[in-house]
């Protein structure tokens, strides 16, 4: 597990120890506040974080989201609880030793850019790595790589000024993976973008998770960029974690009224993926070894007019239709000879809104298929729409 975090309070005043004791003598956040001055930002917090996964905390304003962040590398720091980062305890850790952590594993961007005006992106996204020592001639390097991964090439030599917001952006990102950390913690980054810039920003994300695998904490207030992003979500309200888990457990499972409250109007025909709506095909056909009579017989004892065609290792070939089976009986012709190669497949993870055209537009079955086009399931337009139906989309 790379981020371990377990039983994390953060009190801010005089005193921050008896405001943890009070919360768990059941005294409430807002008393604690009233009578004792003492704010509790997060109570009791416990996550974890696998290698590579997005994980997302929402909440309303208030709710401790971005205290919570802030405690993983001890901007706050915790009052009591354990965060563990790779097996090593973040909380017990001396200056030294936290700071070379921060160095070396964890990178963070705002909501505000925070970008030095007077410096070109280039000098800005090595601006990090200037402060590690590392020679001008080699972070100069650095930075005009992650520049280029974050759709930034041609723009090194240009001032913030001289960017849109969403640009800003990608600099502040760049500069944050600039270093190479294992670990992004990101704070509501896109929050203060326009919508369609903040949806470009949240696909930029997905495109660069994809190549570079990091660990990554986001924190949002909005639940559609959460249910985009996350691998996992954890709501936060009133400084604690009410309930955490994936969109699909969100979704059909709120934990309470609040929860519930939080997911209404959510166009779940984006959420849902294939891998959701799929059913095992009632049969199909074996390449080099199911002949024509064989395929024709299991589509009579089936009832169906078409199979999907895989071969040994269950790796899509394409389709056969009765119709055509028949003329190879009546022409000495082969399955290869009347197979199409040319049906619609799609990855597990493809939303059922970019479903619904390729449904209703084929005679076959979309075929769901991992990455090496072996055959996992099937979908028919009537299982996207059922699926919808049972969510109440339609």
């Amino acid at each position: 597990m790379k981020i371990q975090v377990r039983n994390v309070y953060k009190v801010f005043g005089k005193n921050p120890e008896r405001g943890v004791s009070l919360f768990k003598e059941g005294v409430s956040k807002d008393e604690i506040l009233k009578k004792h001055r003492l704010t509790v930002g997060v109570a009791d917090a416990s996550f974890d974080v696998e290698q590579g996964e997005v994980f997302v905390i929402m909440g309303l304003s208030g709710s401790g989201k971005s205290t919570l962040i802030r405690c993983l590398n001890r901007l706050h720091e915790p009052t009591s609880g354990q965060i563990l980062v790779d097996g090593d305890d973040v909380v017990a850790m001396d200056h030294q030793e936290l700071r070379e952590m921060r160095r070396a594993k964890m990178g963070m961007v705002f909501q505000r850019f925070a970008l030095l005006p007077s410096r070109t992106i280039l000098d800005n996204v090595a601006f990090g790595l200037e402060i590690q020592g590392i020679d001008r001639d080699k972070r100069r390097e650095t930075a005009a790589e992650t520049i280029k991964a974050v759709g930034l090439d041609g723009w090194e030599n240009h001032y913030p000024s001289e960017l849109s917001g969403g640009m800003q952006q990608r600099v502040g990102l760049a500069r944050a993976l600039a270093s190479d950390p294992d670990i992004l913690l990101m704070d509501e980054p896109f929050s203060a973008l326009d919508p369609l810039i903040r949806k470009e920003m949240q696909d930029e994300l997905l495109r660069l998770q994809s190549k570079m695998n990091k660990t990554i904490v986001f924190i949002t207030h909005d639940l559609d960029e959460a249910l985009s992003l996350g691998d996992r979500i954890a709501i936060m309200k009133d400084a604690q974690i009410i309930q955490q888990g994936t969109s699909e457990d969100i979704l059909n499972h709120p934990e309470d009224d609040y929860v519930a409250r939080f997911t209404e109007g959510v166009d779940r025909s984006k959420i849902l993926t294939a891998e959701n709506v799929m059913k095992k095909p009632i049969t199909t056909a074996a390449l080099d070894r199911d002949g024509v009579n064989t395929i024709l017989r299991k589509m009579e004892r089936h009832g169906v007019s078409s199979v999907l065609v895989v071969d040994r290792d269950n790796v899509l070939q394409g389709a056969v239709q009765a119709d055509d089976l028949a003329r190879a009986k009546r022409e000495d012709l082969s399955v290869r000879d009347v197979m199409t190669a040319e049906v619609p497949t799609t990855p597990p993870d493809r939303s059922i809104r970019e479903l619904l055209e390729t449904a209703s537009d084929t005679p076959f079955p979309i075929s769901v298929v991992d990455e090496d086009r072996r055959l996992m399931g099937i979908i028919v337009r009537g299982h996207v729409l059922a699926a919808l139906s049972r969510r109440g989309e339609l």
